[in-house]
């Protein structure tokens, strides 16, 4: 009788990617997976003890190609800029997974690469050590959240994106004047959320990284 076939770690990984090309974290579940690779859900557990290891090893794939062939250059903010950019087109390409390691965090070689260069650049500003962790932290939930909304963006279906932009133009250039009468000063220069996406992440890392650059002695 010919046994199951084992399936290796990346090839368990390289299918759960592709599941969460098409579905969520909340719809995904080790029991699909397995179904999808022709196997039982206990022979995964031998790979991942849980959903959300599994989920954790998937996100870090991203954060992973996102260092393949990286090589810091320019001063400390030009790094973590680069990195910055460097980490939305990684998850720009995989979407999904964008919020999945905006909830479940990574723990393996990329989010050890990402951490260690963000560090690097941090200490390298000239900020004392005892401040290094405390703006570190403050850039990974900024870059998490922002990468995570853009993600959920460029998710939606064109109806679906038709439709939030109808729902926006009676929202907004629909206003009462006399109930929203700022609202319906400023209405015509209002851009919807999906607009400018890469110069507002950019505008807003830039705030931050000046903030930074203020505090430094």
């Amino acid at each position: 009788m010919t046994g199951r076939r084992r399936w290796s770690t990346e090839e368990i990984l390289d299918t759960a990617a592709e599941l969460l090309r098409t579905s969520d974290a909340e719809s995904f579940s080790v029991r699909k997976l397995a179904a999808a690779l022709g196997t039982d859900s206990s022979s995964l557990y031998r790979h991942f003890r849980n959903k959300t290891e599994l989920l954790r090893a998937v996100a870090d794939r991203i954060l992973l190609a996102a260092m393949d062939g990286h090589h810091p250059e320019g001063d400390w903010k030009q790094r973590i800029t680069a990195l910055a950019l460097r980490m939305r087109e990684a998850f720009g390409e995989q979407p999904q997974l964008a919020t999945v390691w905006g909830r479940y965090g990574s723990s393996s070689i990329g989010s050890r690469l990402v951490m260690e260069e963000l560090l690097q650049a941090l200490r390298a500003s000239g900020l004392p050590d005892e401040e290094v962790p405390v703006r570190y932290h403050r850039i990974v939930i900024l870059l998490a959240a922002l990468i995570a909304s853009e993600a959920g963006i460029s998710t939606i279906t064109p109806k679906e994106h038709e439709q939030a932009m109808e729902q926006f133009r009676v929202a907004v250039l629909g206003a009462d004047p006399e109930r929203f009468p700022t609202l319906a000063h400023f209405a015509r220069d209002i851009r919807p959320l999906a607009a400018d996406r890469r110069a507002a992440f950019e505008e807003i890392l830039a705030a931050q990284l000046a903030d930074i650059d203020a505090q430094i002695p």
